[in-house]
């Protein structure tokens, strides 16, 4: 029987994404049975006073699918520990408690570091000189949020804290993106049908654009993102392991060291870039005012948009560009994956189609809506030949009934069953950071290219259009095609 350990679980994350993801998974019986969960805290709680919050934040949170007796059975397993994460003595105090709710051993403990991340390295020496990490009493293992690192020196040295207590089998580096739907379909698009996958190369495809688009300002996160900025919120993470699985080869199997390997092997094969490249593969920009915002310093360069042109140098992606796009006050919510073909070698019906709109796009959408959608050209009926684009559609949503799963449900089943496949390596996370380092560095060194103001609202500044148009191509500024 497994026991979740929720460090930080007083926050946010723990009231809005992590118990109502648990109680889904027992409202449809995937929960292991008795499943345990623990939630540690600096917060003055009894177990019915936790029991009692969370009753109040999963009602809300869970909607139409909250059912009282399904949470009647499931909240007596959830108890509370009061701890200071720095304080060596409450983890025993923490110990203690498992002891006497999980009884004699072997029990599977997964410990979730819902913290700040300036907290992960405490919790992690903590866990092992406790004895918390010993496997003796049965499999250990230790979920860790995002941001994994501030630069590639810190997410070394924090592999090499974590390396110190768990193995890498032990570790599950989440990021929620890798547990949406569609993310993991783009895999079975492209290795479970024969009709793309002869397709997926540079013979037959212009180029891909990655983009996660945000609607909203930076708001109250301020103080972190002005530290953080785009590219270690967005790129570093969530936009790399989108273009990881979309350029990567197919695994012998669908097992995380085959899959994982695969996706560091794309990592491994983009074209480093030197301080004058990055001065004109990349874009980066700040909405108007954002340094009105409540905690940004006057001044600040912190990029919110930025745009970035990759390379993978292999057989398969030879001269084939990866646009990667992301920026805050946007026109719309969207992130979707944009696979431009090439257009039709010749054209026999009178029209010069030499725009890249008149070719061939395959639009993956992640989120709002989830599904995938195909652009192709078909003859207008009783008008000549006049050509006009139009599209196939397949909406999880409508093609199957019920409610898409949260992501968190997928990864934190995928945590207690033991499949690491859709969590980053060690050494994943570390190839990231090698290739977003060089670009933050240029920019701060030698100011290249330009901080570009837009105004909210737009898709990013006016030069990121103009810079996707001198190399003949062109954004795909469409809010959801899927809504």
């Amino acid at each position: 029987m497994p026991t979740v350990v929720i460090f930080g679980a007083s926050g946010d994350l723990t009231s809005r994404k992590l118990i109502p993801a648990l109680y889904e998974l027992a409202r449809k019986k995937r929960l292991p049975p008795n499943t345990r969960i623990v939630g540690s805290a600096r917060s003055k709680f009894t177990h019915e006073e936790f029991r009692k919050s969370l009753t109040e934040s999963t009602a809300k949170f869970a909607g139409k699918e909250f059912e009282r007796e399904v949470w009647d059975a499931f909240v007596p397993n959830i108890y509370y520990h009061s701890g200071d994460i720095g304080t060596a003595d409450d983890y025993q105090a923490l110990k203690k408690l498992l002891d006497e709710i999980e009884g004699p051993p072997p029990h599977t403990r997964i410990y979730y570091l819902s913290t700040s991340p300036k907290l992960y390295e405490t919790a992690i020496n903590f866990l092992g000189s406790s004895g918390l990490a010993d496997e003796a009493g049965g499999s250990r293992r230790i979920v860790i949020e995002k941001p994994f690192g501030t630069d590639l020196p810190s997410a070394m040295h924090l592999n090499e804290v974590v390396h110190k207590v768990f193995t890498e089998r032990q570790v599950y580096r989440i990021d929620h993106y890798l547990g949406k739907e569609t993310v993991q379909n783009l895999l079975v698009l492209r290795f479970a049908n024969a009709i793309f996958e002869p397709l997926w190369n540079r013979h037959y495809i212009n180029h891909v654009q990655i983009t996660a688009a945000e609607e909203v300002l930076v708001g109250r996160r301020a103080g972190y993102y002005d530290t953080a900025g785009v590219m270690r919120d967005m790129f570093q993470n969530h936009l790399l392991q989108l273009m990881m699985i979309s350029a990567m080869e197919a695994p012998l199997k669908f097992e995380a060291d085959a899959v994982r390997n695969e996706k560091v092997k794309v990592l491994q094969a983009i074209r480093p870039m030197t301080p004058e490249q990055i001065a004109v593969q990349t874009i980066r920009g700040q909405y108007k005012d954002y340094h009105k915002e409540e905690g940004v310093p006057a001044g600040s360069q912190t990029a919110t948009f930025a745009a970035v042109k990759l390379y993978v140098d292999n057989w398969r992606w030879q001269g084939v560009p990866f646009y990667l796009r992301s920026g805050k006050g946007m026109s719309c919510r969207t992130t979707q994956i944009v696979i431009q073909f090439r257009q039709a070698p010749h054209m026999m019906f009178g029209k010069n189609y030499a725009d890249l709109d008149d070719a061939n796009q395959l639009v993956i959408q992640i989120q709002p809506a989830e599904g995938v959608q195909l652009h192709f050209l078909t003859k207008v009926p009783d008008a000549g030949m006049n050509l006009r684009m139009t599209d196939l559609e397949f909406r999880f949503d409508k093609t199957f009934n019920g409610v898409l799963p949260e992501a968190y449900e997928r990864l934190l089943l995928d945590a207690l069953q033991g499949d690491p496949s859709l969590f980053a390596r060690a050494d994943e996370v570390e190839g990231c950071w090698s290739i977003i380092d060089p670009i933050l560095a240029a920019w701060k060194e030698r100011n290249q290219p330009e901080l570009a103001l837009y105004e909210p609202g737009l898709w990013g500044p006016t030069c990121a259009v103009e810079w996707m148009e001198r190399q003949g191509r062109r954004w795909f500024d469409t809010c959801p095609v899927l809504s």
